[in-house]
């Protein structure tokens, strides 16, 4: 693929921006999977391994090597010498975050990456499969306002609504490098259909929530997304989804 494919404004990150790419991850070839592998760390190769099922373990690999060719695009350093560590609570970021920030989120077949500079971001992508009992996942998870609104909906709208929540949540939780130890029903996110994406309170804070940003990410009808940042609105610019050999070719 030639580079000249790619948005201008691809790898020109400022603190003003948000830039998402997403990325097919089925249908890759072993030959393309291994390309992709030369790029990780030994204890990225190491945790692709415990993987039970090839599907998966190459799901790992792409997803992993992916980040880098698109790190190493924004810093200017081969993929293969990003150096990436982990928070206490297992959030992923650059040695030296001064440097950007991102995030990454992978369902399906489907990955999802997003890159600032300047703030903490979380993404999160869900494939759109309902659960048989989401009423009871929402009451078990949501909070009491946003459970009472999915069950006022139209049968037609809760599917959506549930991923609508379910991404939102996920993506500030992430942003927030918290992981499980915040419960989902602490604080409340808007999900009607065609309803703007916010943050209504957090612990019953209005003007703590005013400053986060939520975004929809629509990069397929076959899956729901959300980006979430901390501050002031930023550009958000959102690359269409591409495949695996085309990211390689930029490497």
């Amino acid at each position: 693929m030639e580079e000249s494919k790619f948005a201008p404004w691809s790898f020109g990150l400022t603190g003003q921006m948000v830039h998402v790419w997403s990325l097919r991850t089925t249908e890759v070839t072993n030959a393309v999977v291994s390309e992709f592998e030369q790029f990780l760390a030994p204890d990225e190769r190491t945790r692709a391994e415990r993987f039970r099922f090839e599907n998966l373990q190459h799901s790992f690999v792409v997803t992993r090597g992916a980040l880098r060719v698109l790190l190493g695009r924004y810093l200017h350093v081969p993929p293969a010498k990003i150096q990436i560590e982990y928070g206490s609570k297992g959030k992923p970021s650059l040695a030296e975050p001064e440097l950007a920030t991102f995030n990454v989120s992978h369902s399906g077949g489907l990955a999802v990456f997003a890159f600032a500079a300047g703030c903490e971001i979380g993404v999160d992508v869900e494939e759109i499969r309902p659960p048989a009992d989401m009423l009871d996942i929402a009451q078990r998870f949501f909070c009491p306002a946003e459970t009472a609104e999915l069950i006022s909906l139209p049968a037609n709208q809760r599917e959506l609504a549930f991923f609508n929540c379910w991404t939102r949540k996920e993506a500030y939780i992430k942003a927030l490098g918290e992981g499980l130890s915040l419960p989902l029903d602490g604080f409340q996110v808007t999900l009607r259909p065609g309803e703007p994406a916010s943050i209504i309170h957090l612990a019953g804070d209005a003007n703590a929530a005013s400053n986060w940003k939520l975004h929809d990410l629509e990069l397929s009808t076959a899956y729901a997304g959300a980006l979430a940042y901390h501050g002031l609105g930023r550009q958000l610019r959102v690359s269409p989804p591409i495949d695996a050999v085309e990211l390689l070719d930029i490497s």
